[in-house]
C-alpha cells in the first residue's frame, strides 16, 4: 500500500474518533473550564453564523445587501438590545452566565459603543458561546428566533 493510501486509510479509522464541529457536545463541566471570554470569542462566531443564515434564508443575495445587513445586527449596540430582549426568558443558569460574561474583564472597546453595550454584546455571545459548545442547538434556535422576530419589526 503507497504511503498515502495508508494515511488516507487512518484518517478514515481516525474520523469517527474526531468531534463533529458542527455540533460540538462538550460536558458541562468541560465548558465551565473555558473562560468567559473564550466563550465569548466562540459565541460572537455562532451568533454571526446564525445571522448570515437567516439573512441568506430571507432570500437577500446581494454580497453589499448581505454585508450591510450582517454588520447592522452584528455589533455591540446591536447585540446589547438584542441581549435585553431575551434576558426575560433565559433560566436561572443562563443568566448567570449572561452576566458571568458581561462582568468579564476587556481590555479595549470600540468606538461604536459604549461601555455598558459592549459588555452586555460580550454577555450575550458567552451565552451563545455556552450553549453552542454543550451542543444546545435546539435553545440556541429558540433564542435566535426571538432576535429574529424583533429584527423584523425594526427593519419592515
Amino acid at each position: 500500500m503507497r504511503k498515502g493510501r495508508f494515511r488516507y486509510a487512518l484518517f478514515l479509522l481516525q474520523e469517527s474518533d474526531r468531534m463533529d464541529y458542527f455540533k460540538p457536545n462538550m460536558s458541562p463541566a468541560a465548558v465551565n473550564a473555558v473562560s468567559m471570554l473564550g466563550l465569548a470569542h466562540i459565541g460572537d462566531a455562532v451568533y454571526e453564523v446564525m445571522t448570515r443564515a437567516a439573512l441568506c434564508e430571507e432570500g437577500h443575495t446581494a454580497v453589499q445587501e448581505l454585508h450591510r445587513r450582517t454588520t447592522a445586527r452584528v455589533n455591540a449596540p446591536a447585540q446589547a438590545e438584542a441581549a435585553a430582549r431575551i434576558l426575560p426568558v433565559l433560566d436561572e443558569e443562563e443568566s448567570a452566565i449572561y452576566r458571568r460574561g458581561r462582568n468579564a474583564h476587556v481590555r479595549s472597546i470600540p468606538h461604536a459603543a459604549n461601555v455598558g453595550q459592549y459588555h452586555a454584546a460580550t454577555g450575550l455571545e458567552a451565552l451563545f458561546g455556552w450553549l453552542y459548545l454543550q451542543g444546545r442547538t435546539q435553545r440556541l434556535n429558540e433564542l435566535f428566533s426571538i432576535l429574529q422576530d424583533s429584527f423584523a419589526e425594526r427593519e419592515s
